[in-house]
């Protein structure tokens, strides 16, 4: 019965606050000792991705998979990376189609459910053959696809990906676009549509023609923006349609690794969906850790190696798990 019953995460009373935890780290958090050698890897599809890699000569690596509109040089990434390499780690950090800096090759940029990108990175390293272990890492939509993958692939999945753990999922796309609907998370909206906002004006100067931006300022919401763009550029019929096929949540029963998936129970951008306790009930291979605290995307420590708890519990559980392994 893997859902975790206790977590150890007890943040200061003036971190309390879901919405403190998910803004704090974006203003204020700056992660060093992080140096990053870029690869390019060309997609099947003649696009391509850029692969951050932090190596110290491991032969286990972490590929880290960043939210929404991020990158590699997120914060939350880079502490993570940091915090994979102080354990014994090599970690790559890629990103999302259109999201290292330059616009990508083709109209389509990235979407919730896109795991044949994951996949293509994870068989690039695998046929590198530096490696003989690898764990995912997934943060929000990024560990969306972190779990999709591992539910698709099921016990088919390769024998070198040893363990996972997703932070902050909104494994149910189509409830979680109705909670960050909410009044309450207006200003985590509109930064979202204004960055995927200049994402279509690049799009736009790449395709002249083929999307606009024309009444843009109307769309309020992910649903909105999902049904005139994501859906139709990445082959859904509908927004609905999209959130359906792209939801992790149908393939959570057929993970067969260890996986971590820990939700703050504060956390603004989940519904009561997300927190899959019965799935991880019903589950030998799925953890399900629920701390009363920590926001989006938070899990803030004050500590003075500057480890965030989240990091922390990450590599724990990879050690954990994979010092486990005969």
């Amino acid at each position: 019965m893997p859902v975790i019953a206790y977590s150890d995460y007890h943040p200061p009373w003036f971190l309390r606050n879901g919405h403190v935890q998910s803004i704090v780290p974006i203003l204020c958090r700056r992660v060093n000792g992080v140096e990053y050698k870029r690869q390019r890897l060309d997609t099947p599809d003649d696009d391509f991705l850029d692969l951050d890699f932090s190596l110290v000569g491991a032969d286990r690596i972490a590929v880290v998979s960043h939210g929404l509109e991020g990158s590699s040089d997120r914060p939350y990434v880079r502490g993570m990376v940091r915090a994979l390499n102080r354990s014994g780690w090599d970690a790559v950090a890629w990103n999302f189609r259109g999201c290292s800096g330059e616009p990508n090759r083709q109209l389509r940029f990235y979407h919730s459910g896109d795991t044949e990108d994951l996949h293509t990175v994870v068989s690039h390293i695998l046929a590198e053959g530096h490696h003989s272990l690898i764990a995912l890492i997934g943060f929000s939509l990024g560990g969306n696809i972190t779990l999709k993958y591992l539910g698709e692939r099921g016990v088919t999945v390769d024998p070198r990906i040893t363990a996972a753990v997703a932070l902050s999922v909104p494994c149910d796309l189509t409830t979680a676009a109705v909670t960050m609907s909410s009044s309450c998370n207006t200003v985590y909206m509109k930064r979202f549509l204004r960055m995927l906002h200049l994402k279509i004006q690049w799009k736009m100067q790449q395709f002249p023609g083929a999307i606009d931006d024309r009444d843009f300022q109307g769309i309020r919401t992910f649903h909105h923006f999902d049904e005139r763009y994501t859906a139709p550029m990445h082959g859904f019929q509908s927004a609905v349609d999209y959130y359906e096929k792209a939801s992790s949540l149908p393939f959570l029963a057929r993970i067969s690794i260890p996986t971590l998936l820990v939700n703050a129970a504060d956390d603004p951008f989940l519904s009561p969906s997300c927190y899959p306790r019965d799935v991880a009930r019903n589950q030998a291979n799925l953890f399900l850790e629920v701390p009363a605290f920590g926001g989006h995307v938070g899990f803030m420590n004050w500590s003075a190696d500057g480890e965030y708890w989240s990091e922390r519990r990450a590599t724990e559980f990879l050690r954990n798990w994979v010092d486990q392994r005969p």
